[in-house]
């Protein structure tokens, strides 16, 4: 069964982002919203453990802190996070 997960928070301010990349199944997909964009700052291996995921990233969230997209994810709108929620078999939301 596949899953969205949505992170909203900061990785600089709290874990559930590396929890979620520790439950991610190989046909899962995590969306980056909010503040947790800002996971496009990590260095080193944490961003590696992001690259090697199927990421999609919010682009009203990216534009508003002033950050790209990277090319090994994917930059998605309002309508296309709807249509994410609907391709996969369950949607977990880390609050």
């Amino acid at each position: 069964m596949s899953t969205l997960h949505v992170v909203s928070h900061s990785p600089f301010s709290d874990t559930r982002l590396g929890s979620c990349l520790r439950l991610l199944g190989s046909e899962d997909a995590l969306l980056l919203c909010g503040d947790a964009v800002y996971a496009l700052q990590l260095q080193g291996s944490a961003l590696t453990s992001l690259e090697d995921k199927n990421v999609f990233i919010l682009e009203e969230d990216l534009l508003v802190r002033n950050l790209e997209c990277p090319i090994w994810a994917t930059g998605v709108d309002y309508p296309a996070f709807v249509e994410l929620s609907i391709h996969y078999d369950k949607v977990n939301t880390w609050l």
